[in-house]
């Protein structure tokens, strides 16, 4: 007697937070049976596992801001809606402006976020930002943004709160089944192929990360979305971050650190990053040897303290960054093949985008729209038609 085919309402092709969320948010509608595939033998392996763990709502898009409105305020009730804590600390993002125009930019994005609801945002002179961050060079700085509600969180802990709940809740993962190939019949994504076997199913979402236009190209689907590796070097230095330090970003170029902090102890360890111009598109998470230096004389120029900072090798690390040309998502459904959902493109904002992400793509599978945000702006088709949009307050 031969096996029955595996099938399921839903398939998540990857288990890193996004499609952790995912899957939370169709297991607490009740949507059935939702699988999530996970090529590697435990989840948190790819991006999720590197990423800073920043979540900020200090952005000058509208559908950036809302979602990140929408998902600070999961994370602030994260233990109530999963059962599990995601560290959540809300210390604050520090924009450090560097001239003129870098400050009236972020005074018209302040005016932006008031429309969409943050009204908390702060606009500091260089004398304040001394006073509150003596460590901090200011003397050469026109001014700063700063956001209370902006902070922090544990990526892993999201990740796995997220899959616990959903796991809860009746959906299943499978780990290390690698994608090979998702088949289409009558327009619609009817199969998905693993190392694992195939499953049937008339709904696939693509959450798998950096590799995310690999797996589009499987069901024959182009999406302009590219790796880009973003190295973070951890230092210790002589004295210790402050408790309650925010993360603070250097407009000028980038560069931003913040505190390593642990079960909420404030560890001694600083983790340091800068956008790299020189880095090109592809799949390395390799550390960078001359990196650390390069980043070490930034964090010194920026606050002299770090100056002769130690290393830290076992807690620096690189990840992978999905481009987008106009650094935002690709949220939408395929027109072809039907059944195909996108949740790609972060460009480094997957994270703290997570729990509106899989708000959106669960409303999108269930009911064929949302009401949570207008993803007008993040289908697909703008770059076909050359609708990109455009964020000045990025990373």
């Amino acid at each position: 007697m031969s096996k029955s085919p595996e099938t399921a309402d839903v398939v998540i092709i990857g288990g890193g937070v996004v499609g952790a969320s995912v899957a939370y948010h169709l297991a607490e509608r009740g949507a059935g049976d939702v699988l999530v595939l996970e090529r590697e033998p435990e989840q948190g392996r790819g991006s999720t596992g590197r990423a800073t763990g920043g979540v900020r709502a200090q952005f000058s898009t509208a559908i950036n801001i809302r979602m990140s409105l929408y998902s600070i305020r999961f994370f602030a009730d994260f233990r109530a809606a999963t059962g599990h804590d995601c560290g959540y600390l809300p210390v604050g993002y520090l924009f450090l402006a560097a001239d003129a125009a870098q400050l009236g930019a972020l005074r018209s994005a302040r005016e932006r976020q008031r429309a969409e609801g943050l009204t908390n945002v702060e606009l500091l002179d260089a004398a304040e930002v001394a006073r509150r961050l003596p460590f901090v060079r200011a003397d050469d700085i026109a001014g700063a943004s700063f956001c209370q509600t902006d902070g922090l969180i544990d990526p892993l802990a999201v990740m796995r709160g997220f899959t616990a709940r959903s796991v809860e809740r009746g959906a299943r993962v499978w780990r290390g089944a690698e994608v090979t190939g998702i088949d289409v019949e009558g327009g619609r994504v009817a199969r998905v192929r693993t190392t694992r076997g195939d499953v049937a199913t008339r709904s696939v979402v693509n959450a798998a990360g950096a590799w995310g236009a690999l797996v589009a190209r499987l069901a024959g689907v182009d999406i302009p979305v590219a790796p880009l590796r973003r190295q973070i070097v951890c230092v210790r230095p002589a004295r210790p971050l402050p408790t309650g330090t925010p993360l603070v970003i250097d407009l000028s170029d980038g560069f931003h650190f913040r505190a390593v902090v642990r079960d909420g102890d404030w560890r001694p360890e600083v983790l340091l990053a800068w956008p790299d111009p020189s880095e090109r598109e592809g799949f390395s998470t390799e550390l960078d040897a001359t990196f650390a230096d390069k980043v070490l004389r930034r964090a010194a120029a920026r606050a002299p303290g770090f100056a002769g900072a130690a290393f830290v090798p076992e807690l620096s690390r690189a990840g992978l960054y999905e481009m987008t040309p106009d650094r935002h998502a690709i949220i939408c459904e395929t027109r072809e093949p039907r059944g195909l959902f996108l949740a790609n493109g972060f460009s480094g904002h997957g994270v703290m985008h997570s729990p509106a992400t899989g708000r959106a793509v669960s409303d999108l599978i269930l009911d064929g729209r949302t009401d949570a945000f207008d993803l007008a702006p993040l289908h697909l088709d703008r770059f076909a038609a050359g609708r990109l949009i455009e964020e000045t307050s990025l990373l």
